[in-house]
């Protein structure tokens, strides 16, 4: 359902808010999730370009969220990727397919098209930790769209 991209950022995300306030290089990550390492490189550099991760360099140095898991839904990392929500395009490929001139998986496709942009905006990464991601990640952590 989720490109790879997206899926990988999804993982990336759950990973780094697991890792609390301490930043993780890229090759752990690469390691650690099976990514492969290039292709992880885009996919944080975009994470962190939209301010959901924040990076630094050198020793100490990699990537962590830039915000409370719990203040990051779901649909905040998968967004960037793909589009989920009510506008999708025809199950079956139809250039149009509305109530009106709906094709045969329509109606039943909606329904579930709803049921998933509802997940994808109703949930938190720390929704998916268990919470304790939020109980590690401490007071350093930034609400988005906040300035340091």
């Amino acid at each position: 359902m989720l490109s790879q991209t997206a899926e990988y950022a999804l993982r990336t995300v759950v990973f780094l808010a697991d890792r609390g306030e301490t930043p993780v290089r890229i090759d752990e990550i690469a390691a650690v999730l099976d990514i492969p390492r290039n292709y992880l490189s885009k996919t944080l550099h975009r994470l962190a370009q939209e301010g959901l991760l924040t990076s630094a360099r050198g020793r100490g140095g990699g990537f962590r969220l830039a915000m409370r898991p719990d203040q990051i839904r779901l649909l905040d990392v998968v967004e960037l990727f793909d589009h989920i929500g009510p506008e999708r395009r025809c199950l079956l490929g139809q250039d149009v397919c509305t109530d009106q001139q709906a094709c045969a998986a329509h109606a039943t496709w909606k329904e579930v098209a709803a049921r998933i942009a509802a997940f994808f905006s109703g949930t938190t990464v720390a929704d998916l930790t268990g919470g304790a991601a939020v109980r590690r990640a401490g007071r350093g952590t930034r609400a988005r769209g906040s300035k340091r």
